[in-house]
């Protein structure tokens, strides 16, 4: 299977499509195509599944944000990260 990341700014991989059939709502489908921008079928899946994926990584932020964890916070990171903004 070949991967391909989607941006690369992400680490968020997406595998080669395959074939399948589902059965869609149309009215749902025509409300995602309205909030997602996108036309078609595959191109509102794919766009639904990148955005749930996405506000995963979010909430995985978040909640790492929240309790701190991984992150550093002495005084010498803080003091780059001013002078980086600087």
């Amino acid at each position: 299977m070949f991967v391909y990341p989607i941006e690369p700014s992400l680490d968020i991989l997406v595998a080669m499509t395959r074939k399948t059939t589902i059965a869609v709502d149309d009215e749902l489908l025509a409300r995602a195509q309205a909030v997602l921008g996108t036309r078609g079928l595959k191109d509102t899946v794919d766009a639904a599944l990148t955005e749930v994926v996405r506000a995963e990584l979010r909430r995985q932020l978040a909640d790492q944000l929240e309790s701190g964890e991984g992150l550093d916070f002495s005084d010498d990171v803080a003091r780059a990260a001013r002078q980086w903004r600087t």
